[in-house]
């Protein structure tokens, strides 16, 4: 299958990228222009794997790029492509829209009269802000807490108004909380574990939201599950683990895995504002078991503790760790 990626260089796109080609697809990948011709984490995975990726650097902002690259035989779209810190979006809203809203719509007005046959674009749980209820299923209402779940709201409404008004074939995927290696440092396991390696006082902000934390393998395996789907299309999915942990009883695993005794130390600095704090999430998984066919194999009740291995080793490797500017808050 042709396939297009955006947003391949960060943390979930660089994971899915790899088990595209391993599956055997025929991977184009976007990455943001940048002058040091960086492909980000791309530039880590293994050469093999590498050689396979057809890799373009453009910008999903720029309308005419994307059209140049889907003349081509594109079959399936992924738009990963987004400006993902909650911090930065208090500073650069309108950078959030040029980019996770309208950089979407680029891509939709694009496919009108190409080839594809399938877009998946992914939003994020961040959109259902503090629930009403628990579990949050896909028919909970929307509430943006912050300008980056604001910038996910109006990006999700125009793919299923493109979808209703043009027929454009596009599925919501709605991912919670992905973890594992590589993770930006604006997570929080990736801010805990950071920290943990070296110190024994952790600089945290909340600790009380819970969190419904999935592996980046189960997230990646969903978009997988997705690609010859048709019930999907028109419809939001949710993919989580459908388990919801706090960050301080998650401060409280790390801290048994690593062997450390931890403890925390609050920032106001790291903290939300009062209103923008989303306190609970936890996924209603439901409509993927029915329409994806896909669960989550590692969740917080089973191989949690595992995953969470996984992720501090992929972090305890020095050529992995200097990446991360440890003692700077990434806001």
């Amino acid at each position: 299958m042709k396939i297009f990626l955006t947003g391949s260089e960060g943390f979930i796109g660089s994971h899915l990228a790899e088990k595209l080609v391993k599956n055997g697809h025929d991977l184009t990948c976007l990455v943001l222009y940048n002058s040091f011709n960086s492909w980000g984490w791309l530039d880590k995975i293994n050469e093999k794997v590498k050689k396979d990726i057809r890799i373009i650097t453009g910008d999903i902002r720029d309308e005419f790029a994307i059209n140049k690259i889907l003349k081509k035989n594109t079959e399936v779209i992924i738009n990963l492509a987004a400006l993902i810190g909650i911090p930065y979006s208090y500073r650069s809203p309108k950078s959030y829209f040029e980019t996770n809203s309208i950089g979407l719509m680029n891509i939709l007005n694009s496919s009108i009269n190409s080839n594809v046959q399938k877009i998946i674009h992914v939003s994020t749980s961040e959109v259902y802000g503090t629930p009403k209820y628990l579990p949050i299923d896909e028919k909970h209402l929307v509430a943006a807490q912050s300008p980056y779940a604001a910038s996910k709201i109006a990006a999700d409404q125009i793919a299923l108004s493109y979808h209703k008004s043009f027929n454009v074939p596009v599925s919501i995927l709605r991912p919670f909380n992905t973890f594992g290696p590589r993770q930006s440092l604006r997570a929080i396991i990736p801010t805990i574990v950071t920290q943990a390696l070296n110190k024994k006082i952790i600089k945290l902000g909340s600790t009380y939201p819970t969190r419904d934390l999935t592996y980046i393998d189960d997230t990646t395996d969903a978009f997988i599950a997705a690609l010859n789907k048709k019930k999907d299309i028109g419809e939001i999915i949710n993919i989580g683990s459908g388990f919801e942990i706090s960050i301080k009883n998650l401060l409280m695993r790390i801290s048994k895995i690593i062997g450390r005794k931890l403890s925390i130390q609050q920032e106001s600095s790291r903290e939300r504002p009062k209103r923008s704090e989303v306190d609970r999430l936890q996924a209603n998984i439901k409509k993927a078991k029915k329409l994806l066919n896909w669960s989550p194999k590692l969740t917080i009740k089973s191989e949690f503790n595992n995953s969470l291995k996984k992720t501090i080793n992929g972090f305890s490797q020095k050529e992995n760790l200097d990446h991360y500017k440890i003692d700077i808050f990434n806001d």
